[in-house]
């Protein structure tokens, strides 16, 4: 199924939801309106139930297909979420709200959701049930765990799930996935070093933690050059450095360090957090300073099913007549905790030669709108094939 006429001609339709949702993005799990616009529009669409208030403000669509046969349900998920930075894009569509924009393309995201949902309901050409899962707090806040905790996987019987994300510098109607690890697991660390503070001229009376914090700083990077396996990836990234003073002549009695650990594998990143612990307590005494530890687990690493990453490649490739190996990427995505549930695939679409993720100067291409569309609709109907009468069985 290459893109469809009907699909393209929505194009201008769904790039005017997109739009719309960009000039009024909302942060983390404070998504009411983003919640409301998109519950409206499934309404609208006639599709058969809409669930409001999941994971606080997620929305949860239930499609049937002209036939129930196979008995199967499979699960598309989109995230809502914006981000806190100020947009410099300029566009006219740019956000109306200080400190907060879509530049990671979620709009964009759920716009395509949403025009996969007005074909699917307008044709139901599928046997069996298509749940559509729209997401909060997917930058940072774990709105993907949330809803597994709700238990929508259970709820609505979904037996397999699928995402996909834009990205920069892949051309538009070009697709990437790969099989395995895709995402990195995302780790997070607050450590405090405290020592003895005093007059800057008289080192020998003061216990200096900016000191032993500067060496926790460089050995914290042995991690990766000498306890873990060359062929294993992990980042270890101390990204903050405040000690508790701003004065020239002052040695602060504190110093507080932030960061990240990120990894391909759960072995590696039981390994990373272990060393990271050793090392910053056993640095910080060498240099007659304590260290506090705060150590927290984010995002696992997200794991594509190979099963399903090939159904996701062949739908991919049967729309846009291609499907390239993805590389591993270290940054997190909270679509691990739906796919710790539950078989499934994550894939990439182009979004062209625009500005990266997370830039001021990002946004969404909408020239991607048809590809994601087609995308969405080919791989139900792959999954939930209609058959002849007298047909039986299940979808392979």
């Amino acid at each position: 199924m290459p893109i469809r006429n009907s699909i393209a001609a929505m194009q201008e339709e769904i790039a005017g939801w997109r739009r719309e949702l960009h000039q009024h993005p909302e942060l983390m799990f404070d998504t009411g309106k983003t919640a409301r616009f998109v519950a409206d529009k499934l309404r609208e669409f006639g599709v058969d139930e809409v669930h409001e208030g999941i994971a606080k403000n997620g929305v949860v669509a239930v499609i049937r297909g002209r036939s129930s046969a196979s008995g199967r349900t499979i699960g598309l998920r989109a995230d809502m979420d914006a981000l806190p930075i100020e947009e410099a894009t300029g566009k006219p569509w740019a956000s109306k709200v200080p400190g907060k924009m879509h530049a990671c393309g979620h709009d964009g995201h759920t716009a395509m959701l949403l025009g996969a949902a007005k074909h699917l309901a307008d044709t139901r050409d599928f046997d069996g049930t298509v749940v559509l899962l729209f997401q909060p707090a997917e930058e940072g806040g774990g709105g993907g765990a949330v809803m597994v905790e709700e238990g929508v996987m259970e709820r609505f019987g979904i037996d397999e799930v699928y995402g996909m994300h834009n990205m920069p510098g892949l051309p538009v109607g070009r697709f990437a996935i790969r099989e395995g690890a895709f995402f990195a697991s995302a780790d997070q660390f607050t450590i405090v070093i405290r020592g003895k503070g005093g007059h800057a001229a008289m080192p020998h009376k003061v216990v200096d933690p900016i000191v032993a914090a500067s060496h926790v700083v460089m050995a914290l990077q042995t991690i990766a050059s000498r306890a873990v396996d060359p062929i294993e990836q992990v980042v270890v990234s101390v990204t903050t450095f405040h000690s508790e003073g701003d004065s020239h002549n002052v040695i602060p009695p504190a110093v507080t360090l932030k960061g990240t650990v990120r990894t391909l594998d759960e072995a590696v990143r039981d390994l990373a957090e272990e060393r990271l612990r050793e090392i910053v307590t056993h640095t910080a005494a060498a240099h007659r300073c304590r260290a506090e530890i705060d150590y927290q687990r984010g995002y696992p690493v997200m794991r594509n099913h190979p099963q399903e990453t090939e159904f996701a490649r062949e739908a991919a490739r049967t729309v846009a007549g291609n499907c390239a190996e993805a590389p591993r990427i270290m940054g997190g995505e909270d679509f691990a905790y739906m796919l710790n549930a539950r078989p499934g695939a994550y894939i990439l679409v182009g979004n062209g030669d625009t500005a990266a993720l997370h830039h001021p100067e990002y946004d969404f291409n909408d020239e991607a709108i048809p590809v994601g569309v087609s995308w969405w609709v080919e791989l139900v109907g792959r999954r939930l094939p209609r058959r002849e009468a007298g047909e039986t069985g299940q979808a392979a």
